[in-house]
């Protein structure tokens, strides 16, 4: 842990990841009540806002992420968070002249900003965080956003109340500067290519991109995880209220306190995760099935109680489970993915969950009505199961298929290419990426 801290790289990530968290928040609240109070709480129109956050990931994830292993990694989440600085300036004078409708733009943006930065962010971690300590800084990373899954709703309505619409933005246009500032102290970085050679075209790269996650039987595993847990979490989500007001015979505004409850465990998880990083990384292939019966488990749980104490006690649980999950699967795939197609790999990978969560979501409706609350919570639950026994089908590292020890061969060139290119354009870059960055 003690050289983990040292390392200036992941300082600076972790704490430009600081600054965007309490950014979202703020931006999510803020935007959330000034939408609810322009339209009369219009169900449709908060409907839209939530749209607009999660459709540029579906949309735009697979198209960032192959730009993203295109540019320079540092210059690249100095733009992201500098567009959604701008994005901001730019909305406030029609906000002030009365078009309101005009925040719904700002959300737009900085949810497309993200699909690039992102994988940029991983691409630095893969060079500067030794792998030996992949684990804890995942776990100290996520650790930093459970926190905010439980302070970030109080933070974000407390300066919303407090300031209002304007000075909310003002707040997000220097906390995302700050963060573009802070990510200046990045060390140099080059994806140029060697010799003056054209760079193949983004089409060819995102072809590529398929055939290196095709060549991979783990991400082939994982990415048929993510599709199904991206529908057992979609069918679950929407009925959440519903479980707290049939089951537990609460009213609805209950539910927050549940999700409270599991960004709790998170938090918990995430500390004790982080501590015990190398250990979850060695158990990873036993963890990562376990933790899929543990949410089965508790998905059953959760329709069947009767208690909210039971129902509260259970989403600590998952919230524990799920931050080893995060950590392990995030470290696996580090480890895994060859730096070169880190941002192609999340593009293909990110949107199967997206899209299982928007089927799920689009089927729970019409399965309570089919086969009541119980019905859709054991599909679900079902399909968290069907995840584990994927799972087992993961291979230990070395295990890797002749085509995929024939991609890596052909990304080992390519990168060895580009570091030489990188040398000669750069005099400051580094000569061993691995090496934390003191």
């Amino acid at each position: 842990m003690s050289p983990l801290l040292r390392n200036r790289v992941f300082l600076v990530v972790a704490g430009a990841d600081l600054l965007q968290q309490i950014s979202i928040w703020i931006r999510n609240m803020a935007l959330l009540f000034y939408i609810m109070e322009m339209t009369n709480n219009d169900p449709t129109a908060v409907a839209l806002l939530s749209a607009l956050q999660y459709a540029p990931i579906l949309l735009f994830s697979l198209v960032g992420g192959t730009f993203a292993d295109r540019w320079n990694p540092k210059k690249t989440v100095i733009a992201g968070d500098t567009l959604s600085a701008l994005s901001i300036l730019a909305i406030l004078p029609l906000i002030a002249a009365g078009w309101w409708q005009a925040v719904f733009a700002a959300t737009v943006v900085s949810s497309i900003v993200s699909q690039f930065s992102q994988p940029s962010s991983a691409v630095l971690f893969k060079r500067h965080v030794p792998e030996t300590q992949v684990g804890a800084a995942i776990g100290i990373t996520q650790s930093l956003m459970s926190l905010f899954v439980v302070l970030g709703p109080v933070l974000g309505t407390l300066i919303y109340s407090r300031f209002g619409l304007e000075r909310s933005l003002w707040a997000l246009v220097a906390l995302f500067g700050a963060a573009a500032l802070l990510q200046l102290l990045l060390p140099a970085s080059s994806r140029s290519r060697a010799g003056g050679q054209a760079p193949a075209s983004a089409w060819a790269d995102l072809r590529s991109g398929f055939r290196y996650v095709l060549a991979h039987a783990n991400l082939r595993t994982i990415g048929g995880l993510f599709l199904l847990l991206g529908l057992a979490v979609g069918v679950t989500q929407p009925l959440d209220v519903f479980v707290t007001m049939e089951r537990l015979q609460l009213p609805k505004e209950a539910v927050q306190w549940f999700a409270a409850s599991e960004g709790v465990g998170m938090l918990i998880g995430g500390a004790v995760a982080a501590a015990a990083a190398g250990w979850a990384q060695r158990r990873g292939r036993l963890i990562l099935p376990l933790a899929m019966l543990v949410f089965a488990a508790v998905t059953m749980t959760e329709v069947l109680s009767l208690w909210p104490l039971l129902t509260g006690s259970v989403r600590v649980v998952s919230g524990v489970t799920m931050a080893f999950f995060q950590i392990v699967l995030s470290a696996l795939l580090i480890r895994e993915v060859a730096e070169a197609y880190i941002g192609r790999t999340n593009g293909i990978i990110t949107p199967l969950m997206m899209g299982g969560m928007l089927a799920g979501t689009a089927l729970s409706g019409p399965l309570v009505k089919l086969v009541s609350l119980f019905g859709a919570y054991g599909l679900s639950a079902l399909l968290l199961a069907a995840g584990a026994v994927l799972l087992t089908r993961l291979r230990p590292a070395g295990a890797a298929s002749a085509g995929a020890r024939a991609s890596d061969s052909a990304v080992a060139g390519e990168a060895q290419y580009r570091h030489s290119a990188s040398a000669n354009h750069d005099s400051n870059a580094r000569p061993d990426a691995r090496a934390p960055d003191l």
